[in-house]
């Protein structure tokens, strides 16, 4: 059964970090593989979700609910799925996203099983691959939507009289 855990540090504050996680409905349009998205129902704490993924010659759609809690001012935010319908056995993902002077400090981890062997089988070749490039997209959505992270400098005046 898969398993992913990452642990990343992004140049932008959690707030933004997790605004992008949270919007689900924009997946396909910068997640590999993330082919549908559709929130069938959404408050400020949670929504359920349909997403299709596909990769070669499979194409499956599954339900998430997920639970988000934001970051506030000194607090982590973060992001829980619970898997509800589809071709899963299980599958669990969470995203915590913990305040840095640097920005944001990003934990995300993934468990899932297929019902389907071939399934499993194919995944499971690339799943650690896949993982990352999924990541990594959402580190290029957030320079997209955010822009470059600003650099911060230190200005030292120099002494008087040269």
């Amino acid at each position: 059964m898969p398993k992913h855990a990452e642990n990343k540090l992004i140049p932008h504050s959690p707030a933004q970090i997790f605004d992008l996680v949270a919007d689900v409905g924009k997946y396909p349009q910068f997640l590999p593989w993330c082919v549908g998205a559709r929130v069938r129902s959404r408050t400020e704490t949670e929504q359920v979700a349909d997403l299709t993924i596909g990769f070669g010659p499979f194409r499956e759609s599954f339900t998430s609910r997920v639970t988000m809690d934001p970051p506030a001012e000194g607090k982590a935010g973060l992001i829980q799925v619970r898997y509800e319908n589809g071709p899963f056995r299980y599958l669990n993902n969470q995203w915590k996203f913990i305040p840095h002077p640097q920005g944001c400090q990003v934990e995300f981890w993934v468990d899932f099983e297929f019902r389907s062997r071939v399934l499993q089988a194919a995944i499971g070749v690339v799943f650690n691959e896949a993982v990352r490039r999924m990541v990594n997209a959402f580190l290029k959505r957030a320079r997209d939507v955010y822009g470059p992270p600003v650099a911060t400098l230190s200005v030292v005046p120099a002494p008087l009289g040269h």
